[in-house]
């Protein structure tokens, strides 16, 4: 999995002469028989992809980086990573798919389906998955997310314990606060409903209206579409308010995070079991999986979930959308927003 470093400067921690191939075996210990040099490319298509990746991704605006004297050694290739006048010792593999750079402590994978194999070589597997999907219910790359896990749960539901968790704090207002407690006592209690009911709310933009102020917007279309008894909820909603303290919280802005957010402390608990950041974390098996999806796809989430099954079951072979869900309210898909996007 790539790390992401600081976006103004590579700082030079290790000098990679002698180092780049030994670290490159260990780095695929795991993986044997994989050939990463199999498709050679030219010395200077291999530096300038890792040019490519390192603006994309690695760099604050403003900032680019330039590479030069590229050339074969230690059977990859070597070139000086330029940036803002100072160079940094680099190695990519012959195929493009490896970057060793001065100032990071570990290969950068440039080759996405490469990532996506050995994230998902990394996550644990079970007869039955367990996955755990952490939000805040406005916040908008948890939506994304929402809409991204909905179609695996309905196809995966009988065969992998899922289910949706929420962030131990609100950044979005009293509006986020309600709508927890509304997810979770759906799921707790109307379980078979929580699907229809998600899927409405996550697509229905009027919601963004209510997203950073307390509101009373009406939430009875999406109840009365999934078929939510609305007495049951209610009571739901009074008693986890009063176990967990949630509205006293709210306005006792002393026990507020950093005094600035909110407790939201139903899922308090796990949130400090799995070290949940920020808004989505996935956690599969009980590590975080983020890193084995490379889009917030259907399909990539089904891939990451199958993954963790020590037998697959026949709904794995089911292709869902490639297509990722656009982030915040509405059905609408995007080319352009992260997986890495959150609330945190």
């Amino acid at each position: 999995m790539a790390i992401k470093i600081s976006k103004n400067v590579l700082y030079p921690v290790l000098s990679l002469c002698g180092f780049a191939v030994i670290s490159l075996l260990a780095y695929f210990q795991p993986w044997q028989g994989l050939d990463i040099f199999g498709k050679t490319i030219k010395p200077e298509a291999a530096a300038q992809r890792a040019i490519d990746y390192i603006n994309e991704n690695m760099l604050s605006d403003g900032v680019t980086a330039e590479y030069a004297d590229v050339k074969e050694e230690n059977g990859m290739y070597s070139f000086k990573l330029v940036i803002q006048g100072q160079n940094y010792a680099s190695y990519v593999t012959k195929d493009g798919a490896l970057l060793f750079a001065e100032g990071v402590p570990q290969a950068i994978i440039l080759d996405k389906k490469l990532e996506e194999e050995k994230a998902a070589a990394e996550i644990d597997k079970s007869d039955r998955p367990e996955v755990k999907l952490f939000v805040m219910s406005y916040c908008p790359y948890g939506l994304q997310a929402q809409k991204m896990y909905l179609p695996v749960y309905e196809l995966l539901k009988d065969k992998a314990d899922m289910g949706i968790y929420f962030v131990n704090y609100a950044m979005h207002g009293k509006a986020e606060i309600d709508e927890n407690l509304r997810q979770y006592c759906i799921q707790k209690e109307q379980s078979e409903k929580v699907a229809a009911y998600l899927k409405c709310f996550a697509a229905d933009t009027k919601y963004a209206e209510c997203s950073t102020e307390d509101c009373t917007a009406d939430y009875g279309k999406c109840l009365a579409e999934a078929g939510i008894d609305q007495s049951k909820l209610s009571s739901c909603v009074a008693a986890t308010d009063k176990e967990f303290n949630i509205t006293a919280d709210y306005n006792d802005k002393s026990t507020w995070v950093s005094g600035v957010y909110p407790k939201f402390a139903v899922n308090d608990d796990l949130n400090s079991q799995y070290e949940v950041q920020g808004s989505p974390t996935i956690i599969i098996n009980g590590k975080d999986a983020s890193g084995a999806i490379s889009s917030r796809s259907p399909e990539k989430f089904k891939q990451a979930v199958c993954a963790a099954f020590n037998e697959q079951p026949e709904e794995c072979s089911t292709v869902l959308s490639e297509e990722q869900p656009s982030s915040g309210f509405g059905a609408a898909v995007s080319a352009s927003d992260s997986a890495a996007g959150s609330c945190n």
